[in-house]
């Protein structure tokens, strides 16, 4: 994987981001979210994906030059880290531009955008890694307790952004798959994705964000804890709320349907 730039440092004027959820590399599906973003939210620039990215890079890169994205700022899932494991190791701690558009972020980063302080914290268990192959899972997926300390030791953030979702969630979609393991995962799986939910929950309550976003659980939805900090499950390709739209000045956020996605597709294709 060819390494562009690296950068210690990020720091934005946007005034407006999506974030996004899982996409599992499906290109067709990017281009009809970044079709209706451009559309929805023409002003928006920059990108900050949840994980499970995936994406082949010339075809990304393609996809946000037609819809004004000069940048998407990785998140990794647990399943992006086979593939990214080497780059990351290679260059600790700092951001990694694979592409033209596409930045790796390291566990933790922090970025500065519109004014606010954005903490990114990637990884995740795979579930599933008792029913993959080794090539397939990478141990570099899992948030370990010095991840946990050097997230915390950075202070307060505006906003939180992982792929994995906090134990004790108040988002009711993601306590019902929690609660009913629809899929059958063994229960080894159940039980290290719980200490890894209990992570990020430590993160969560340390740096206080008014607002956090993760996606993994497939589950979009959202909810309020009784301090009043709000928590979005981002949906993944195909499912509703895959894209919130930020507005950094008052931490708003606008999830767009399905159906105004897709309604601005086919109005740019008539």
């Amino acid at each position: 994987m060819k390494v562009l730039e690296t950068a210690a440092v990020i720091n934005l004027p946007d005034r407006r981001v999506a974030v996004c959820g899982d996409w599992h590399g499906q290109s067709g599906w990017a281009r009809l979210v970044l079709r209706g973003l451009s559309r929805i939210a023409p002003d928006v620039s920059t990108v900050i994906h949840a994980g499970d990215w995936s994406m082949n890079l010339s075809k990304s890169d393609e996809i946000c030059a037609a819809f004004g994205i000069e940048r998407v700022l990785v998140v990794p899932g647990n399943h992006d880290y086979p593939a990214l494991s080497n780059v990351l190791n290679a260059h600790p701690g700092v951001a990694v531009r694979e592409s033209r558009s596409t930045w790796l972020l390291p566990r933790p980063f922090r970025i500065g955008v519109g004014g606010r302080t954005v903490l990114a914290l990637s990884g995740a268990t795979s579930v599933d890694r008792y029913w993959r192959l080794p090539k397939e899972w990478s141990s570099d997926e899992t948030i370990r307790d010095e991840d946990v300390a050097a997230a915390i030791s950075g202070g307060p953030a505006d906003i939180m952004v992982t792929h994995e979702s906090p134990s004790d969630t108040p988002v009711r979609a993601v306590r019902h798959i929690l609660r009913t393991n629809p899929l059958g995962f063994p229960r080894e799986s159940i039980v290290e994705s719980a200490a890894s939910r209990v992570r990020v929950r430590q993160v969560w309550d340390a740096v206080n964000p008014k607002l956090a976003f993760h996606g993994h659980m497939h589950a979009p939805g959202g909810g309020t804890t009784p301090d009043g900090r709000r928590l979005i499950s981002l949906g993944c390709n195909g499912q509703e709320g895959n894209v919130a739209i930020v507005d950094l000045r008052d931490l708003s956020v606008e999830v767009p349907s399905l159906r105004e996605l897709r309604a601005h597709e086919a109005e740019t294709e008539k």
